[in-house]
């Protein structure tokens, strides 16, 4: 960017750098959480099937309000949901965005507990709202009295928690949303993009909608669906919020081709989800592997794993990146993220990081 560029830029924004994970071209790519599965075939066909439709109609707008689409997303989500009170957009992000841009903005304020994703920050500034760091424990949990703390101290307009959190792949304990939906002055935002990968027994803030009308529960379809190319992520909240976020969206923000190919996916959910149990599976597997080279590793409700006790985690990062292996650094000095990905995608990572670990011992702390 030319320096003239720079001065005309907002001063917010300027020595910014832009979200991205490294695009290596390596065998084995398991850095940016995707569901390594591709399509069944006739899902594939189906979906074909359905652009096909689609296309020759391009000429005019599609539907603005994607009713269809919210229709059979709430049909997925259950609990009682209809189109009312489900909103569809571009990714999750874009859900994001635009919570932040009706609820928060100029003069408001955005409250998250880091580690945690870190376009949440990101798009709190793209908006123009302050972002305050509640922070996690040391060991990445989340007490619910800190957390009502910091709520108490900071009274934010938007709270953001994930559920699991990335990057540490933890589910929310209900105790800790009871404390902070009790605390939060305005809007709490759950973010669930790697719910269908929770462990037995992890309830989703879904059963909790009812009646809390300042709750949101943002979902994706680029992980458990295998859908990431497609770009959908929705939300389930009070109806009253789904008209709130009408006001900020762009005019006919979801293409008809991205609803078609949604609404196609969708009714073939039991076959796109049969691959999260054999990802949970892979997950577990380098669980306990990681657990076994004495690496600290935190337990996950998600299709990755963050592991640590590295004493240069970014030395470990490009050995395997020379093994052909490409992870994810998330910036936690001694850490590193890894996603569960097909069974021999697994068991490569798993292969270089016992030749990395018996090639330098001390690299462990």
């Amino acid at each position: 960017m030319t320096g003239e560029i720079t001065a005309l830029l907002r001063a917010d924004l300027r020595g910014k750098s832009p979200y991205g994970a490294p695009q290596l071209d390596v065998p084995v790519r398991l850095n940016t959480n995707e569901n390594s599965h591709p399509l069944p075939e006739p899902v594939a066909a189906d979906i074909e099937k359905a652009l096909s439709e689609v296309v020759r109609g391009l000429n005019r707008y599609p539907d603005r309000d994607a009713l269809a689409l919210r229709a059979d997303l709430a049909a997925y989500l259950g609990h009682g949901l209809d189109a009312t009170g489900v909103w569809a957009a571009n990714g999750s992000n874009e859900i994001l965005q635009q919570l932040l841009q009706a609820f928060g903005g100029p003069g408001r304020t955005a409250l998250g507990f880091t580690p945690a994703y870190s376009m949440h920050p990101i798009i709190a500034a793209s908006t123009g709202t302050a972002w305050i760091d509640g922070r996690r424990e040391a060991d990445f949990d989340l007490d619910p009295a800190h957390a009502a703390a910091q709520i108490a101290a900071h009274r934010p307009d938007v709270v953001f928690v994930c559920s699991p959190n990335n990057p540490t792949g933890t589910a929310l304990r209900p105790e800790v949303l009871a404390a902070v939906l009790d605390a939060a002055p305005g809007l709490v935002v759950v973010d669930e993009a790697y719910a269908e990968f929770a462990r037995a027994g992890t309830d989703s803030a879904l059963t909790l909608l009812d009646g809390r009308r300042r709750l949101v529960v943002t979902r994706t379809m680029s992980k458990a669906f295998a859908f990431a190319g497609a770009r959908v992520g929705y939300l389930a909240a009070d109806p009253a919020v789904v008209d709130a976020l009408q006001l900020v969206r762009l005019p006919y923000h979801l293409s008809a081709l991205t609803q078609a190919a949604a609404r196609a996916a969708l009714a073939h959910a039991g076959a796109l989800l049969s691959t999260v149990d054999g990802i949970k599976r892979q997950r577990d597997r380098i669980v306990t592997h990681l657990t076994g080279l004495g690496l600290r590793v935190v337990p996950s409700d998600a299709n990755f794993v963050l592991f640590g006790g590295l004493a240069d985690s970014r030395a470990v990062w490009r050995s395997l990146v020379d093994r052909g292996v490409l992870i994810r650094d998330v910036g936690l000095d001694g850490w590193l993220r890894v996603t569960a990905g097909t069974e021999e995608e697994t068991g490569a990572f798993l292969t270089a990081m016992d030749a990395v670990i018996a090639a330098g011992q001390e690299q462990r702390q």
